[in-house]
């Protein structure tokens, strides 16, 4: 039986970067689908779906991921009911960041693990919850825009760095999910394909 192969299905440095630290054998490709939301689509259905999607395109873009155990995710941030993107300009992540002044943003993370041997997904949205502090100016938002430039991430700040000092609290089971990989969901759901970074190795055959 050939060995398994593991794949982030992501283009995203940030993602890349939370799963070096697990120290698992990984390669990286990128899924090429479209990310418009459906009709009415709820937030938590939108990232689950987009997550499952990203990695089975990863299987069905790359013959050599036949074998392959592939994770997907997606992420979306949340305030006063309104989906939220990247913001891609330096005006947009500012106005962002405006409104969330004393407000709690929910960040929805949609987690999927897909076994292209099996054709099984699994699949699971994670929250995240992020208090702003209501004394921030808006010298101080442009200010933080200038220094960190978070002109590709959800939310419009990079929680990792300069982003905590826009925060009164933090309210979520793990960190990484704000990152936009939520690692204890990770784990467990690798653990199932016998994958496991503490057992001295993640691939299976």
């Amino acid at each position: 039986m050939s060995k398994r192969t593991l794949v982030l299905g992501s283009s995203s440095p940030f993602r890349r970067a939370i799963l070096d630290k697990l120290h698992l054998d990984y390669q990286v490709a990128k899924p090429d689908i479209d990310e418009t939301p459906l009709a009415d689509e709820a937030p938590q259905t939108l990232v689950a779906r987009l997550a499952e999607q990203k990695a089975r395109a990863v299987a069905k873009q790359n013959p050599d991921f036949a074998n392959a155990i592939i994770i997907g995710s997606d992420q979306v941030a949340v305030c006063d009911g309104d989906i939220l993107g990247k913001p891609h300009s330096t005006a947009k992540a500012v106005a962002q960041l405006q409104r969330f002044v004393g407000k709690t943003v929910v960040f929805l993370t949609g987690l999927c693990v897909y076994d292209a041997r099996t054709d099984k997904a699994d699949v699971i949205c994670v929250p995240f919850s992020v208090k702003f502090r209501n004394d921030l100016t808006t010298a101080e938002l442009q200010q933080y825009v200038e220094l960190e430039q978070p002109l590709n991430c959800a939310g419009s700040f990079k929680s990792e760095g300069l982003g905590i000092s826009l925060f009164d609290s933090l309210i979520g089971d793990d960190p990484n999910t704000l990152i936009g990989l939520p690692c204890i969901e990770l784990l467990r759901m690798l653990r199932k394909h016998q994958i496991n970074p503490l057992a001295g190795d993640n691939s299976l055959a």
